[in-house]
């Protein structure tokens, strides 16, 4: 019998209920990612006070105890009354969801956080929080906490109404410190390299703006762990740390700026000698890692500019047809930052600019700009670099097209022989399909034994790959391997890619546990980085981890993955255990195989993620590159590569 529906059923959820309830909606996910946002909604509040010029200086600390706070020399936060709910500005600003500030333009030019959920929303997901305010020559204070009320507990509630403390200060300014809530969070252990990471780049969004980070969890000596990051150079400095590990064809990027309509847009680039572009976009600090039509409006003015003055130079003649606008992007390391009002972001998780009038007003700034760059005499040699690598990018274009070994002739991708390489399965729905490519003959032909056919397909590999980093996309497309995992996708690639015709939902790497398996990992991965990118930011790529030791006794097996817990292994196991120690995936049969690595009841799966789009790139260049010093002093640096930080490790 179906249950009466009626208005008592309605659940009306109030103040900061519904945070609790469905945290996912306000901050996408309750695990790494999620414990990070909620300080970022704090940190972009105080960025929006520095970046509008009402202060220079922003700290943040990671506290011993789990917490952390951010303090910075703005305006501080209203601490008057409300005139309609009747409290402080602070009570408003950290218990109403869609309160702020930012909700006209008359407190802020423009702003990161526009939704007016982000002091609420951490304030909601925190076991306690504290906010005090400089201002007035006095200390403000107020705090908040997570509590049992009628049998259910809520975040976020008054200790006490804010009150002046009575301490006088020249400061000025906010502090806000809070403790994650266990209950709501998979992890509460922030990452000093994640929160690191943003505030680099946010200094180098805001030159001349100083942002200090201080982890009291990390002892240096008598002092602790404190990192302190301000960029005269702003974007310039951006471009230039960006390009360390390659060969610019410019001694400095250009940088240009401007603004139309309430739009502002700084951008700098620098063309290397790289194969592929990189545009790093932000919107009000915001990354904006998948684009929009600001980007549109740059690429769009960008193509017609330069093939405008490949006219004026003679490099074009009448006869010859435009440049395409992958000639002039390619090696190409470019920063684009735009402040605006009235932000339309695709989604709360602020990833895709959707604002139509941003992509006229960057055309238009860019346009005017660049011009009169190169109408400047000083610039033509910089133009001329600019012309001739294009020129270059579109011979090798088109001689590749030629040749239908690009990417866009699709019948030497799409239709290359996959008989006796790809053991498909037969399952019709790529959602459910998974590939595994895996290192070697041998290795392959247990897995296709191991594997359950009806949605595991294997594709072994009989070579080591192409280092995608080193080569054109011609050169890339030539090595078979490459051709093969085209192919057993069936995606496409470069701008020719589209998730939507992905033939497997979850891609597999499986490679031995020793310096070969890692370095086809990170081949695999740089190709992924450079022509499929979507594919990670996505989540459809995975590291399979197989065992390293198997431990035996009687009729126990135990399966070990690292040397750590080896030891602990071997003491719960005592004496007369054997311990095998596997040197590649091919000494293990399809069983413990299957067990392992391949059955999704048991196996775990690293799934490799992009938490910084600006800091991969840096990562993948320095790594896969020419740069060998650069390299070195990375290995040196960073020894341990299963860092939870750089990969999200879940069961799949």
């Amino acid at each position: 019998m179906a249950k009466d529906y009626n208005a008592k059923d309605i659940r009306v959820l109030e103040g900061l209920d519904a945070v609790r309830l469905r945290p996912g909606m306000y901050i996408g996910t309750t695990g790494v990612k999620g414990l990070h946002h909620i300080l970022w909604e704090i940190v972009d509040n105080s960025m929006d006070e520095v970046a509008n010029g009402y202060g220079n200086q922003i700290t943040v600390t990671l506290h011993t105890d789990g917490s952390a706070s951010v303090e910075d020399d703005g305006r501080g936060i209203p601490v008057d009354i409300h005139p309609t709910l009747g409290v402080s500005g602070v009570e408003v600003v950290f218990t109403q969801l869609h309160a702020g500030g930012k909700f006209d333009n008359e407190n802020y030019s423009h702003s990161g956080g526009l939704h007016g959920v982000g002091a609420s929303v951490t304030n909601a997901l925190s076991e306690w929080l504290t906010v005090e305010v400089y201002k007035n020559g006095t200390t403000y204070r107020m705090e908040f906490e997570s509590k049992e009320i009628d049998g259910k507990v809520k975040g976020g509630v008054p200790k006490y109404h804010l009150f002046d403390t009575g301490v006088k200060t020249d400061k000025r300014g906010s502090y806000i410190r809070f403790l994650p809530d266990k209950r709501i969070f998979e992890t509460v252990t922030l990452s000093t390299e994640v929160i690191a990471r943003r505030l680099k780049e946010l200094a180098f969004l805001n030159k001349g703006v100083r942002i200090i980070l201080i982890d009291e969890r990390v002892p240096m000596g008598n002092a602790v762990l404190k990192r302190e990051y301000c960029y005269e150079g702003g974007l310039i400095d951006f471009v230039k740390y960006l390009n360390e590990t390659k060969n610019a064809a410019h001694p400095e990027p250009l940088y240009l700026f401007g603004d139309k309509d309430g739009i502002g847009m700084e951008i700098a680039y620098q063309y290397t000698d790289a194969y592929t572009e990189n545009i790093f976009s932000y919107v009000n600090n915001i990354p904006t890692t998948e684009g929009g039509t600001h980007e549109t409006g740059f690429k769009t003015s960008l193509t017609k500019v330069m093939n405008d003055y490949a006219r004026k130079t003679g490099m074009l003649k009448d006869k010859d047809a435009n440049l395409l606008g992958d000639d002039f992007r390619e090696g190409l390391t470019c920063v684009l930052s735009v402040q605006m009002q009235n932000v339309q972001f695709e989604g709360q998780t602020k990833t895709k600019l959707g604002n139509p009038e941003a992509k006229d007003a960057i055309y238009s700034i860019f346009t005017t700009k660049l011009t009169e760059f190169f109408d400047k005499p000083e610039n033509r040699p910089m133009l001329d670099i600019m012309l001739k690598k294009a020129q270059v990018a579109a011979k090798v274009r088109e001689a590749a097209r030629k040749e239908k070994e690009i990417t866009r002739a699709k019948n030497s991708i799409e239709n290359f022989n996959l008989v006796g390489k790809l053991s498909s399965c037969t399952g019709k729905k790529p959602e459910k399909n998974e590939l595994f490519i895996v290192e070697g003959d041998s290795a392959g032909g247990t897995a296709k034994q191991a594997r359950n056919r009806s949605f595991q397909a294997i594709l072994p590999l009989r070579g080591k790959p192409l280092n995608a980093e080193k080569k054109r996309i011609d050169q890339v497309l030539a090595n078979e391997e490459i051709r093969t995992i085209i192919s057993a996708l069936g995606s496409g690639i470069g701008e020719d890619f589209n998730v939507d015709n992905l033939n497997y939902h979850k891609v597999v790497i499986l490679s031995d546990a020793d310096q070969d398996g890692a370095h086809i990992r990170a081949i695999l991965l740089t190709f992924f980085f450079r022509y499929m990118k979507d594919l990670i930011t996505e989540g459809h790529v995975y590291i399979g981890l197989p065992p390293l030791y198997k431990i035996s006794k009687k009729d126990i097996d135990e399966y070990v993955y690292d040397d750590v817990a080896l030891e602990e292994a071997k003491q719960r196991a005592g004496r007369g255990a054997v311990i095998q120690r596997y040197k590649g995936l091919g000494e293990m049969s399809a069983e413990q195989l299957w067990t392992t690595t391949m059955d999704p009841d048991k196996r775990t799966l690293v799934q490799v993620t992009i938490e910084d789009a600006a800091e991969a790139e840096k990562l993948v260049s320095t790594l896969m590159g020419d740069a060998i010093d650069l390299r070195k002093a990375y290995i040196i640096e960073n020894a341990n590569f299963n860092r939870e930080d750089n990969f999200k490790v879940a069961n799949k």
